[in-house]
């Protein structure tokens, strides 16, 4: 299950943009899922679930999945279509079309912390 990778490389890339102290308040995570990502929401929530039971700092983090529709270009008549049940098909003009322009994305779109400073119990 390529998933729990993904949510390792998730936890990775906010380690690198956020500091600690800030890391440590980490309540949520927004995704952003294209329906063509190659990406399951239902496992890609079991692994965050699976990895946040095991990391004690990210025990109590949310994640929320937007899935994003595929959307298609056509050049000749300039118009975006969205693609439902697999036809890659203009809505305008009904030229079969394969240029994706949304539907791919694998995207952390937010992220959520608690504003208040965390007590220590020492």
């Amino acid at each position: 299950m390529h998933e729990v990778s993904l949510v390792r490389s998730i936890f990775r890339t906010l380690e690198d943009e956020f500091p600690a102290d800030k890391m440590n308040r980490l309540v949520q995570v927004n995704l952003q899922v294209g329906m063509l990502s190659n990406v399951e929401p239902i496992l890609m929530q079991n692994a965050f679930q699976a990895l946040t039971e095991t990391e004690t700092q990210y025990q109590a983090v949310k994640l929320e999945i937007e899935t994003v529709p595929v959307v298609i270009y056509c050049a000749g008549c300039d118009r975006k279509s969205e693609v439902h049940q697999y036809k890659f098909v203009c809505e305008e003009c009904g030229q079969l079309n394969n240029n994706v322009v949304q539907g791919t994305e694998l995207l952390i779109h937010q992220v959520h912390f608690n504003e208040q400073l965390a007590v220590s119990n020492e």
